[in-house]
């Protein structure tokens, strides 16, 4: 087994196992086909998130339920994905990746199939669960691999790629399933996700082998216990908070105490895992933040998030509620910013590889900026052409902070912190995701049933704009950073 120095984040020199001293510049074939069988299965899980947002008016009929109850279809979903994602740092360290992948598709196959023939909603909600099991490991082994397999001059490109599986997959997911439900029933929404799935899984199962080295890592039930209550919690909290204060006469107290009691097990889990730190290997190594450029991308993911979750829920409830559009057509006038964002994203990381980070994110942040200061002026009467202009802009920039802001958190990473770097990041998305739309849409509620549609629209917009304006001065403090050689 050979070592590498790299420096940590004081400068201190720092010897990675497992990873050869030089590595080559060109991937080789068998890299390239795990990376972009890992792509593919990326793409169809988290097209799979957000294809049921159209569907829910159709299944409260259909199942015979309630609002309230069919939300927890997507509710749920998102409560699992934050449950399992800080358990990812220790499954990707555990087990190889072959079997990680195996796991992450057999449960998503597993849950979609179900989903397609559950016969009432008891059976769609476990499905749905299931489903989020897989979904939640694919992206932080996806970019586990990436770290491990890509020469860091290249990263930059490939990380790009990525944003075609994160941005253009959740923006299809409503254009998709409106197409769907305009000629078939709800089941078929899964049905077509499930041939994809299984040959996803077929395809990993011939070809896919082993990346890096497994580890023999103690698991500490009590972090695992507590990761329920405090992801789980605040994530829950923040979603009913911003989906119960439309016209109930404020927030909801349960949330109030979900996300208060989210907040303190938190508090508990950092805790926990700054004392395993010392001895035994944590659930979650918060190390990671050590690392000064890891802990600003991370926050610049946060904002970024927060804007694009609440651009993905504000946008569509404008169309529909001011505009009076279908749901298919909605997801019409969304879709060419999100192809705008998937497709533009590797481009972005062949010139981050040339021009680092400073430039893409500073023009981004500002580009974002300006796109929801204008949404918060759009009124009744706003052409939709320039709506759909203003989402491709939003979308640019936000492709322009995505790619830099992956590659340089997770460049100047020793090789046993990828997957952890990898889980925290997506963790704090989740979370980002969940707090931006319950702020956002929360305002919105409040503002609407005071001064009409139209000014809580403009009052949610103008508060997207102020979080936005903390993007710009994260981006002036990105730097180029070191990566770790990849291991071969």
């Amino acid at each position: 087994m050979s070592t590498e120095v790299s420096s940590n984040a004081h400068g201190e020199p720092v010897k990675s196992a497992g990873v050869k001293p030089s590595a080559p510049e060109k991937m080789s074939r068998e890299s390239v086909t795990i990376i972009a069988t890992l792509l593919v299965a990326t793409f169809v899980v988290i097209l799979n998130e957000t294809i049921m947002n159209v569907a829910l008016q159709r299944l409260m009929v259909d199942l015979r339920v309630d609002a309230p109850t069919v939300q927890w279809l997507s509710t749920g979903f998102m409560l699992t994905m934050a449950v399992v994602i800080p358990t990812t740092g220790f499954i990707l360290q555990s087990l190889s990746t072959r079997a990680v992948f195996m796991l992450a598709m057999g449960l998503f196959a597993g849950g979609t199939a179900l989903a397609a023939a559950a016969p009432g909603f008891e059976l769609l909600l476990l499905a749905r669960i299931i489903q989020a099991g897989g979904t939640a490991i694919m992206l932080p082994l996806l970019m586990t691999t990436i770290l491990t397999l890509v020469p860091v001059a290249r990263r930059g490109a490939v990380m790009g790629n990525v944003s075609i599986a994160i941005s253009v997959a959740p923006a299809m997911g409503p254009t998709v399933s409106g197409l769907i439900l305009e000629h078939f029933t709800w089941r078929f929404m899964f049905v077509f996700v499930l041939p994809v799935a299984l040959a996803a899984f077929a395809i990993g199962a011939k070809y896919l082998t082993n990346v890096g080295e497994t580890e023999k890592a103690k698991l500490d039930l009590l972090s695992v216990a507590l990761t329920i209550p405090a992801f789980g919690g605040v994530v829950y909290g923040l979603s009913q908070i911003g989906g119960g204060a439309g016209g109930q006469g404020g927030p909801n107290t349960m949330a109030i105490v979900a996300l208060v009691i989210g907040i303190a097990c938190l508090a508990v889990f950092v805790f926990r895992q700054l004392r395993l730190q010392k001895g035994e290997a944590p659930l979650l190594d918060l190390r990671a933040f050590n690392f000064r450029m890891f802990t600003v991308s991370v926050l610049l993911m946060v904002v970024a998030m927060m804007a694009l979750f609440g651009g993905v829920i504000l946008l569509p409830l404008y169309l529909q509620e001011i505009r009076g559009l279908h749901s298919l057509e909605t997801g019409l006038a969304l879709l060419p910013g999100g192809l705008a964002m998937g497709l533009l994203g590797p481009v972005i990381g062949r010139i981050f590889d040339k021009v680092g980070p400073l430039p893409l994110t500073v023009s981004g942040s500002v580009l974002m900026v300006l796109a929801l200061w204008q949404f918060s002026m759009l009124d009744a009467g706003t052409p939709v052409w320039w709506i759909i202009i203003l989402h491709v802009g939003l979308s640019f920039g936000l492709a322009l902070l995505f790619t830099p802001a992956f590659t340089t958190g997770l460049n100047p990473l020793p090789p046993h912190l990828y997957s952890h770097g990898s889980a925290i990041m997506s963790t704090t998305q989740q979370v980002a995701g969940a707090a931006g739309t319950a702020l956002l849409v929360s305002i919105f509620a409040v503002v609407s049933a005071a001064s009409g549609l139209v000014a809580g629209m403009s009052a949610a917009f103008l508060t997207a704009t102020v979080i936005a304006l903390a993007a710009v001065v994260l981006s002036a403090m990105m730097r180029k950073t070191q990566g770790t050689a990849p291991a071969h």
